[in-house]
């Protein structure tokens, strides 16, 4: 099993302690662009997600972890963000990928980047999946730089995709292969 943690944070599974600081976030409108919402989440609604967040991932079709903070200094953790698999196909062993960091000034800092490493590797390796995707708009110039320098690569344009007040905006479809496969 490939260990969910890195030099400075580690991905957890969805505790049911975890239902303010998610009502928070999944309400924020500025998060509601990248999650494809359009409503405000109930508390009700997300304590039942949370609950149907333990089934495995071949039940569920996705899983949600926390990225936390290792403080080693204070020995306490930090919740700073999510990453998803989604959209999972045990089939033709394939997700897609989501993250986000949650604060502003945590942004920037390489927490994006070690989580989705340890995802990756968490996904190629024990999970067995041959490939990865993720779905970024071109006016988000910080996630296509994250994904690119994890190797995915741009494989196609979805034209006028979000309609963001007045102007549609195009949306790029990465992936990211497995290379044990290749």
């Amino acid at each position: 099993m490939i260990p969910l943690e890195g030099k400075n944070i580690k991905l957890r599974a969805v505790e049911p302690a975890d239902l303010d600081i998610l009502y928070e976030w999944e309400n924020d409108p500025g998060n509601w662009t990248v999650s494809n919402t359009i409503a405000p989440f109930s508390r009700h609604v997300l304590q039942k997600y949370i609950e149907g967040a333990q089934q495995d991932i071949y039940e569920a079709r996705q899983l949600r972890l926390m990225i936390d903070r290792l403080e080693s200094d204070k020995n306490e953790e930090e919740t700073l963000g999510i990453i998803d698999l989604f959209d999972f196909d045990p089939k033709h062993r394939r997700a897609g990928v989501g993250i986000l960091i949650a604060r502003k000034e945590d942004r920037m800092k390489g927490i994006a980047s070690e989580a989705l490493g340890i995802l990756i590797e968490y996904a190629f390796g024990s999970l067995q999946l041959h490939q990865l995707y993720c779905n970024v708009s071109e006016d988000n110039p910080a996630s296509l730089k994250l994904f690119e320098k994890s190797g995915f690569q741009r494989i196609g344009k979805k034209r006028d995709w979000i309609r963001m007040e007045n102007e549609w905006i195009d949306v790029l479809l990465m992936q990211l292969m497995n290379p044990q496969d290749s």
